[in-house]
């Protein structure tokens, strides 16, 4: 017998807040929180604009009382997941070993384990300031940097970062936290495919249900990149828009447009609680929408070959075939629209392929001009955006200052009431790996 996946929690963490709410009332009333970068110096950068969380985040107050010394050996990426984790949680009303700090863990919606997490992470960037003042300690007799002082004879500069420096950065470390914070003692895994990982997580965990390993999942992804080294990567990589005076960045990521100069970063992402459909009927669980499909595939790494579109193709077509629903029957799209033109060019012409002319007429959700590209934690912001919008039946409003290609409804629009059946999420990533989505009503 088939087993059927729901989500019945929305976890998201963005430059909004914390929580579903915040982000979709945005949406809805076309803001964005693309704006001057606040956490460091970045004057030096031509792209100075990004979707950074709110002031003053941080995880202790999203862990119990009994975990908060450990948030002192959590990256950035780390605190945005247990707080995603936690809201995750909340929204879909379960009982963890995180709620109310141990004192339910014998009446625990789902034993321990039967309670999955698969997490999509990226390559967490250290601190500068920890790493810089490490560095510093190891100069040479020419006041040089030096390797040989670094970590060889004589070197002091690895012996000046914490023993516990490591575990901060390991990007399995967002799976971990979660795990032992909520008690989730089943098939967990930890999936680093940039943009596409979130998506490809939630692929995963539905796998997992699907097979009977377990009965729920965390799922989705969390990353921030609004740093020294991510801008740098990004910048390197001449997939950042040049911010120039602009102050507004919302103006600045056009997805689709032929004249794209590039995009803008975010920090955050969105863990869903995923569960088996009979299992979240039983305790009365609420869902925002049925996981139909998915399918994952791979492209040339930086989508510049002749074939860049094929992996995205066979991504969707896969996604649509699980679903067994045809390309006329969706309802929505909501695509990656990273703004980074050879991205865009590759999901465009795949969406084409499998669309033919009838993409025209299929609305479209975009959340780079809002929130940034939040790179693994954007299959997972994707995600619970989809299903946000199949539960309240309404599409969200669309920010665009330049003009998309032909053929696409991805230009301005306000925000309305839709007959949503069948969403598609699809998400591309810097190493060419795909990942889709078709979200169904429950």
């Amino acid at each position: 017998m088939s087993r059927n996946v729901v989500i019945t929690g929305l976890g998201v963490v963005s430059g909004f807040g914390i929580g579903m709410e915040p982000l979709w009332a945005a949406l809805c009333e076309g803001r964005s929180c693309l704006a001057p970068i606040r956490r460091f110096d970045a004057s030096g950068f031509g792209c100075r604009i990004a979707g950074e969380l709110p002031e003053g985040f941080g995880a202790k107050e999203h862990v119990p009382k009994g975990y908060r010394k450990a948030t002192k050996v959590m990256a950035r990426d780390s605190e945005i997941a247990v707080a995603a984790a936690k809201a995750a949680v909340e929204d879909a009303k379960l009982v963890t070993r995180g709620t109310g700090d141990g004192e339910t863990a014998a009446a625990t919606t789902y034993p321990a384990g039967r309670l999955g997490c698969q997490i999509g992470a990226g390559l967490i960037a250290a601190e500068t300031d920890e790493m810089a003042g490490a560095m510093a300690t190891a100069v040479g007799e020419d006041g040089g940097f030096t390797l040989r002082r670094w970590g060889g004879e004589g070197g002091q500069g690895m012996e000046a970062l914490t023993p516990l420096w490591l575990l901060k950065y390991l990007p399995n470390m967002l799976a971990c936290h979660v795990t032992i914070i909520h008690g989730a003692e089943g098939p967990s895994n930890t999936i680093t495919c940039a943009e596409a990982s979130a998506t490809l997580s939630i692929g995963e965990s539905v796998h997992v249900i699907e097979r009977g390993a377990a009965d729920a999942c965390f799922s989705g992804g969390c990353e921030s990149r609004v740093n020294v080294m991510g801008l740098m990567r990004w910048a390197l990589a001449g997939m950042l828009a040049d911010s120039g005076d602009e102050r507004e960045g919302w103006r600045l990521v056009k997805p689709f447009d032929p004249q794209a100069t590039g995009g803008l970063l975010g920090e955050g992402g969105g863990i869903v609680i995923l569960e088996e459909e009979a299992a979240a009927k039983k305790r009365g669980a609420r869902a925002y929408a049925r996981i139909a499909g998915f399918g994952s595939s791979h492209s040339d790494p930086d989508y510049s070959e002749s074939t860049h579109d094929e992996g995205f193709r066979y991504a969707i077509e896969a996604a649509l075939e699980d679903a067994r629903i045809g390309p006329g029957q969706v309802s929505a799209i909501l695509p990656m629209a990273a703004g980074v033109k050879r991205f865009d060019d590759a999901e465009m012409s795949a969406l084409r392929a499998v669309f033919g002319a009838g993409l025209a007429s299929i609305p479209m959700i975009t959340l780079t001009p809002n929130v940034g590209n939040c790179t693994a934690g954007t299959g997972g912001l994707q995600v619970a955006v989809a299903a946000k919008a199949i539960f309240e039946q309404r599409l969200p409003a669309r920010l665009h200052s330049g003009k998309p290609a032909e053929g696409l409804q991805a230009g301005p629009a306000p925000s309305r009431e839709a007959n949503l059946n069948y969403v598609l999420v699809s998400t591309g990533s810097l190493g060419g790996q795909n990942g889709a989505v078709v979200l169904a009503r429950a």
